[in-house]
């Protein structure tokens, strides 16, 4: 029913991974193959294509759904729907991504009202930084990028728009950054007509649901306990919780007690929880969380 695009480069196996997690499972014949099938009748076929390319692709309907960067929908301008963010990037979930200005640490300028009138600019990124720096009123020469834009500069160029998410690559190179033109996630996008389809929107927020479901449950688990009524005031002091523990009586008595907590504070929880008086105690993954 849908036909689905994925990013292929920088975030393409965190994104087949949270595909995955999600139960949308892309097949392919190998790691080289630019289309793939996910065993699932809402998808009807999926492709992994160029990020910079998918809103253009997304905006003209050669697909109905996709994953692309908030930065690649504001260089290309294009008309679609986003359907929600992903919190996810490269280096892993939660962490986005900036497009910045930068330049050679000795370079006078600390801020993009500074750079001086004809400064040459290498970037990926030709619409968004002529749009940036027309809005200040600097004429600059921006010079598309294919690639290794930190490469370039001092000798080609004199500054550069790229992507950061820690500016370790651009501290490495001898740069620092001094503005952030727009912070970007990934983003869950839709065809405007396929999305005003009533069946593929219906599918469309099934996929969305699945694939929040999963981001909401990595890093989290459950864990599971019993504990006597006595000792129920203490335990419940020490589980923390999204919302609240589930508390729930037991036939022999005293109460089973569930909570959804961050994987990184079981090992102080579990200690914690015996010491309370928890027994039984497990820990069990969770691969979706849908509130």
């Amino acid at each position: 029913m849908l036909r689905l695009v994925i990013p292929k480069g920088s975030l393409e196996q965190q994104t087949l991974r949270l595909l995955e997690e999600a139960d949308l499972r892309v097949r392919r014949g190998s790691d080289r193959d630019y289309h793939g099938t996910i065993d699932d009748e809402r998808i009807e076929r999926v492709s992994l294509l160029r990020p910079q390319e998918i809103p253009s692709y997304i905006q003209d309907g050669l697909f109905d759904l996709g994953i692309t960067g908030q930065d690649w929908i504001a260089e290309t301008g294009a008309d679609v729907e986003v359907l929600t963010s992903l919190s996810y990037a490269k280096s892993g979930t939660g962490h986005g991504t900036r497009v910045v200005l930068a330049v050679p640490v000795e370079h006078p300028a600390n801020s993009a009202k500074e750079i001086p009138p004809g400064t040459r600019i290498s970037t990926e990124f030709e619409r968004l930084t002529e749009r940036y720096f027309d809005d200040l009123g600097i004429d600059v020469h921006v010079v598309w990028s294919f690639g290794a834009t930190e490469a370039k500069v001092p000798e080609i160029v004199d500054a550069i728009v790229d992507i950061s998410e820690t500016g370790s690559t651009l501290r490495a190179h001898g740069m620092k950054v001094i503005e952030t033109l727009m912070t970007s996630e990934p983003v869950l996008v839709a065809n405007r007509e396929a999305a005003a389809d009533v069946s593929k929107r219906r599918a469309m927020e099934d996929v969305t649901t699945l694939l929040l479901g999963a981001l909401r449950a990595e890093g989290r688990v459950l864990i599971k306990l019993n504990v006597s009524e006595g000792d129920l005031a203490a335990v419940l002091e020490v589980v923390p919780s999204a919302k609240s523990p589930t508390v729930s009586s037991l036939q022999d008595g005293g109460y089973a007690v569930e909570s959804v907590v961050d994987k990184g504070y079981v090992n102080t929880l579990i200690p914690l929880l015996k010491a309370s008086g928890a027994t039984d105690i497990l820990e069990l993954p969770i691969s979706k969380i849908v509130p």
